[in-house]
């Protein structure tokens, strides 16, 4: 059981841009942080469309989702991605969302469910180990959610997949995180004209 967290970032460390919003997910100028994900056949796959590139970028997309076995996510993540995800979203797995608003667990088309969890990023992660078999569980994001598992050291690895932009404001994922050190090994380093793919353990 590996608890992964796998993001798009911006060479100067940005997850979206500035002025988030219900209606501007990506935030202002971030459409360079997805796009590149939109055109992989894995991708287009995972949502219901056929063709796309077949190249390494759309290979690792398709191993993050064969080895993810359930995702947690912020409730912000969750209400900008509500209405786009549609009846059948991607994931195809439970998906756990933090939030302080509960509602009954919704059960979607091909295997995704959301559940929302109201008692922390522990309980969050404990239930969603339960569902992940011998999968992984992934932190999906944002980035505040994110962030707050990276703080209390429960991400074994972390994929960044960087794009060759600078974006010179927004949201930061490495932000607020405390002036304590945290040593990675490096697992992978895979390079493509789309992005530069990370891939670090944490050593324990």
């Amino acid at each position: 059981m590996t608890v992964t967290a796998d993001l798009a970032i911006t060479l100067d460390g940005y997850v979206a841009g500035p002025n988030v919003t219900l209606d501007n997910p990506g935030g202002d100028g971030g459409e360079p942080i997805f796009e590149w994900i939109h055109t992989l056949a894995s991708w287009r796959e995972r949502q219901g469309m056929t063709g796309g590139d077949e190249n390494r970028d759309s290979e690792l997309m398709r191993e993050w989702f064969d080895a993810t076995g359930a995702v947690i996510m912020g409730r912000m993540m969750y209400d900008t991605g509500e209405e786009f995800w549609g009846d059948n979203p991607p994931f195809r797995t439970p998906v756990f969302v933090l939030t302080n608003r509960p509602r009954p667990t919704l059960v979607k088309e091909g295997g995704t469910s959301f559940t929302f969890v109201t008692d922390g990023i522990h309980s969050a992660l404990e239930r969603a180990k339960a569902a992940a078999g011998d999968r992984n569980v992934d932190i999906g994001g944002g980035a505040h959610t994110v962030r707050q598992y990276l703080a209390a050291d429960l991400v074994d690895e972390l994929q960044l997949h960087v794009v060759p932009v600078l974006l010179g404001g927004g949201l930061r994922l490495f932000e607020g995180l405390g002036a304590r050190r945290r040593d990675l090994e490096q697992v992978r380093v895979v390079e493509t004209p789309l992005a530069t793919h990370l891939k670090y353990r944490f050593v324990k």
